[in-house]
């Protein structure tokens, strides 16, 4: 039975763990020919290891490297590997991305640089060199993850919200600027993924020490401010990518799509 996605290159910058390799992990269920980007080397062959397993019977091939997106050169090398590999880029998925948090009169400079340049900056420079590929081929599907937080400001998380307010606007302006080489630019913006490595080894810690309460009161005060009363999970996120990647999505370009229990409608 054809897959979705059946045949299809990707590239995943940020794949190597959480939300980016359970993204890389569906695409190849989907059909895709995998190239799992990161920071982390023996994670990101880790995680292609682990899909070329999963994937054996169907074989997919995952190639997994190390790539930091605030690199240029090494952004470029990522796509002329990919195509160097497979002859094409269908799929880029923009996910690298750091969150750093503080309070605006003390927030160091240059750690407000750091979120912009990789959750912006690394957004257009992937873009920019998978657009290269796709404008000649005439198709192409780029994919940025956002959050809710491009869609409304964050309590003293004004780095990564400036960060994630940019991204919409850059994804909007790419879709502009490629629709008529039949490349479409989407974002999608989760909820807060409460199960997900950033909050279960972070994010809760510090929540908890912040208000003096626990890290379970922690947990639940997210779950209460989502109408549906459940977290964003890896699952959710990834049935919106794999549709917004497919031709099922033909005729939506520039969108933000929100995936947060109705925690945000914007």
């Amino acid at each position: 039975m054809s897959r979705t996605l059946e045949n299809k290159i990707a590239v995943v910058t940020g794949g190597a763990q959480g939300l980016g390799q359970a993204i890389c992990q569906r695409l190849a269920a989907e059909g895709c020919h995998v190239l799992v980007a990161d920071l982390n080397e023996t994670a990101a062959q880790e995680t292609a290891a682990l899909i070329e397993t999963e994937q054996a019977a169907t074989g997919r091939r995952a190639i997994g490297l190390k790539v930091d997106v605030t690199k240029e050169d090494q952004v470029a090398a990522l796509v002329d590997r990919a195509v160097s590999e497979f002859g094409r880029l269908d799929i880029l998925v923009a996910n690298a991305g750091i969150l750093i948090s503080g309070e605006v009169e003390t927030f160091p400079a240059e750690k407000w640089r750091a979120v912009i340049e990789v959750n912006l900056v690394g957004y257009f420079l992937a873009a920019k060199h998978a657009a290269r590929v796709m404008k000649p081929q005439g198709s192409g599907v780029i994919l940025q993850i956002n959050s809710k937080s491009g869609k409304k400001g964050s309590f003293k998380n004004s780095a990564y919200a400036a960060s994630k307010f940019g991204g919409i606007g850059l994804t909007q302006s790419l879709a502009l600027e490629l629709a008529e080489h039949g490349v479409r630019v989407n974002s999608i913006c989760p909820g807060n993924l409460l199960d997900s490595p950033l909050w279960v080894d972070s994010l809760y810690k510090q929540y908890a020490q912040r208000w003096g309460i626990t890290e379970e009161q922690v947990r639940q005060k997210y779950i209460d401010e989502v109408p549906m009363k459940r977290g964003c999970t890896y699952t959710d996120v990834t049935n919106v990518l794999v549709f917004l990647a497919s031709d099922q999505a033909s005729y939506m370009t520039g969108q933000a799509i929100n995936v947060t229990g109705g925690q945000e409608m914007r």
